[in-house]
């Protein structure tokens, strides 16, 4: 029997599954890929269980590959931006992994299974999926795709915090000092995604992209701030070291992403986001841009 920390009681269903053995975090990684001191960058006691680790590369373990892409296309299908395989293999399995959670088959609730239709011979399904990849830089990963099984659940069968805490454990497992991730102004992701650390705005504009009103951020990971995603406390720790920097920025207006980004470029930044700002206000309001006090 697993004890799952108290700060994370409001997702019952970790403190249900997880403390009996039934849920637990899996890594989906080729051999050579696989970490050789998971979890010892960041002092954390969120993940006291052993994930499951299956090789993509084995032909057994295609049926979980499978149901990976089942949630992955039908969180980003409807917006045109579903993972083709070979993108999934070339980009995301073979330089990097994907974590995220998997349930026991024989405890899956009833909407699960209803949604979860592919039979499998594993003994787990994947509930979520995260997938990380390491760059050049030293240290550093790009956050690639997060979504989980919530958006295909009715609302009082979701399982609260599934994906923050799937990137969490990714990024907690693989000792990740330093990422990158990208997605749209206006997207409900940024509400997660600014919870891992502070939130330096890399790209406020990106018309290389397919979506051109994409920001990249970057994030020192930082798990002391990680509790605030469920206790919903003021960042004080961020608040003390980040001010105003007298500007907002406006995910309804293309030019404002545009002025930003140039500000980016001239080398006057960098300019960050508040977690807090973003949690209290809704997606298409405008958000206060921070920059660094002055020691």
């Amino acid at each position: 029997m697993y004890k799952i920390p108290k700060i994370l009681q409001k997702a019952d269903w970790y403190q249900k599954w997880g403390a009996s053995g039934d849920i637990r975090p899996y890594v989906f990684v080729r051999p050579d890929n696989r970490i050789g001191q998971p979890g010892t960058r960041h002092r954390l006691n969120w993940f006291p269980m052993d994930p499951v680790i299956y090789n993509p590369l084995d032909l057994e373990t295609l049926n979980f590959a499978e149901q990976i892409y089942f949630i992955e296309e039908r969180a980003f299908g409807p917006s045109n931006m579903a993972m083709p395989r070979w993108v999934f293999y070339d980009c995301a399995v073979i330089p990097g992994f994907v974590g995220g959670f998997a349930m026991r088959n024989s405890a899956l609730p009833e909407a699960v299974r209803q949604v979860m239709t592919r039979t499998t011979e594993l003994e787990w399904t994947p509930l979520s999926l995260f997938i990380i990849i390491p760059t050049m830089a030293k240290g550093q990963w790009v956050a690639h795709n997060l979504c989980a099984i919530n958006s295909l659940l009715p609302e009082q069968e979701r399982f609260y915090g599934l994906g923050f805490l799937s990137k969490a454990f990714s990024l907690w497992y693989a000792n990740v000092e330093s990422c990158l991730g990208m997605t749209q102004w206006g997207n409900p992701a940024l509400k997660l995604h600014s919870h891992y650390g502070p939130m330096e705005i890399f790209t406020a504009y990106t018309p290389v992209h397919s979506h051109a009103k994409t920001i990249t951020y970057r994030v020192d990971v930082d798990t002391h701030c990680w509790e605030q995603f469920f206790t919903r406390e003021p960042d004080l720790a961020f608040l003390e070291k980040y001010g105003p920097a007298g500007f907002q920025i406006d995910p309804k207006d293309e030019q404002s992403m545009i002025s930003l980004q140039k500000k980016i470029e001239s080398g006057s930044g960098p300019y960050y986001l508040s977690s807090a700002d973003i949690a209290s206000k809704k997606l298409t309001e405008a958000l206060d841009v921070y920059r660094l006090k002055e020691s």
